[in-house]
């Protein structure tokens, strides 16, 4: 069998973490990239090929050239049930360490494919660093894919490099987090737990011998820490976002962003059509985003209070207590269960704020449609998103969520009226809620600008695929010349 590098074009083989956050960039990633005359190859296992497949799909009759797809099988004996190949399908948060132990045991399939297909270039998330050893045998240079913001790689870096915690009084709190380019304040008990220290330095260590890093970000959005993550951190990166925004000429790329939505296009755009500009607010938690009955039961009387029409998107399996809050909210509140088509309601007229978990494809999906943001970190690198958004962006107003967890029933309750009061200060039309719209429309211009042709991510692609190209020209040239 001929492998991919015998051909004159440029060929990449993108791996992503087993989660819909991690493979719907990815996908867009790729498309990007074959819009761009290279050979794209999808690598994920077979649970997965069905949220894969409908983009390949959909991508390969838009004109852009195919990108294929191959399938490894996920292991087995890892104490998680059968099928169980996708972050989200992990039956209980107990066992969601059992599902990152699996993911080694990949590392004979990816070899396998490697050598089979010989790609110039690797992208692969950096919750598989071992695929850094796995390319390094063959001389293939990787790309890492971290799918968050400048601004969290920055901050994780410097967690990791000026140890603050160990030197934080027992009976403190709050920490300034050093070395950033601005004076970021958090909690302690907003930062991850220590179970994920070593599991984070494995990233750091991966991450500094690989080829460099690819993020979903744009120069003009975190310019200081795009800077700083080359500069002092000391990474080789290139910004390419927002990806997402590859579909804007699609309609079915931009409502159908991952499993099937519980609401029809029409029948959204129908509602949507029937509110004022800017009078809606978009309230959504993203894949992992589980709430308690009594957390819920807040945010209905929240949403109800603040008296602005709302599209709620909550998991189908979970719903506010018994009453009559939708009858009251009738023809105000879009109540709807299971997934939505986010990136079409975002970038409609009517609406003028969202509430977000500030996983970073929510923010930027969010930036990108020039929206004022409340934030509701839960877990993960959201609360730094959050920092990025209230302090540096300063387009968003905060709940004030003080504890990352991701088991619902840990979580503080956020009342009724901090949800109000939070919901009216994004969608309010004082000065400083109109400076903050005005900052958000600015970001989505750029966000915009950025991926179009000139654009700041349109060039940081170009020069990647260049130098990949160079790379590729000297390593054949490179090659003996074969015996007569």
């Amino acid at each position: 069998m001929c492998s991919e590098r015998d051909s004159g074009s440029l060929s990449m083989l993108f791996f992503p973490f087993m989660g819909q956050g991690h493979i719907l960039p990815t996908l867009d990633m790729a498309k990007l990239f074959a819009v761009r005359g290279v050979k794209a190859t999808i690598l994920t296992t077979p649970a997965n090929a069905p949220l894969v497949q409908p983009f390949l799909a959909r991508a390969n009759v838009s004109g852009c050239p195919m990108i294929s797809l191959r399938l490894i099988p996920f292991p087995s004996g890892t104490g998680l049930p059968e099928g169980c190949e996708n972050l989200s399908s992990v039956p209980s948060l107990d066992l969601v360490f059992n599902f990152f132990d699996a993911l080694p045991r990949l590392r004979e399939q990816f070899d396998w494919v490697l050598r089979e297909l010989l790609p110039d270039c690797v992208v692969t998330d950096a919750f598989f660093p071992w695929t850094y050893d796995a390319a390094a045998e063959l001389g293939i240079p990787r790309l890492v894919f971290h799918g968050t913001s400048f601004f969290s790689l920055c901050l994780n870096d410097s967690l990791l490099r000026y140890r603050p915690l160990e030197s934080l009084p027992a009976d403190a709190e709050a920490l300034v987090i050093p070395g950033l380019p601005h004076r970021i304040e958090m909690l302690r008990s907003q930062l991850p737990g220590v179970e994920w220290e070593e599991f984070f330095a494995q990233f750091r260590v991966s991450d500094s011998k690989s080829y460099g890093v690819v993020a979903n970000s744009f120069y003009e959005l975190e310019p200081d820490y795009a800077r700083h993550y080359r500069e002092v951190v000391g990474r080789r990166a290139w910004h390419i976002g927002p990806v997402a925004l590859c579909n804007s000429d699609t309609n079915a790329d931009g409502s159908a962003r991952g499993y099937e939505d519980a609401i029809g296009r029409d029948d959204c755009l129908k509602w949507l059509d029937s509110k004022s500009a800017g009078s809606v607010l978009y309230v959504c938690f993203g894949s992992s985003g589980d709430f308690t009955a009594a957390q819920l039961c807040e945010m209905a009387l929240g949403l109800e209070a603040s008296s602005h029409p709302f599209v709620w998107v909550v998991r189908s399996d979970r719903w506010v207590p018994e009453g009559a809050f939708e009858e009251r909210v009738r023809g105000r509140g879009l109540i709807v269960r299971g997934w939505a088509p986010q990136v079409l309601i975002l970038s409609h007229a009517s609406v003028g704020g969202f509430v977000t978990h500030c996983g970073w494809n929510s923010t930027l999906e969010g930036v990108s449609a020039g929206l004022p943001l409340v934030t509701w970190p839960l877990f993960a690198e959201q609360f730094c998103n959050e920092r990025l958004i209230v302090d540096v962006l300063k387009i968003g107003v905060s709940v004030g969520v003080k504890k990352y967890t991701a088991y619902p029933e840990e979580r503080e309750l956020v009342e009724a009226a901090t949800i109000k009061n939070a919901a009216v200060e994004v969608m309010g039309s004082g000065d400083e809620a109109e400076e903050r719209r005005r900052r958000a429309r600015e970001l989505g211009e750029m966000a915009r600008r950025a991926v179009e042709k000139g654009g700041s991510s349109y060039k940081d692609m170009s020069n990647l695929i260049e130098e990949l190209m160079e790379k590729k020209k000297n390593a054949v040239q490179a090659q003996p010349l074969p015996l007569v």
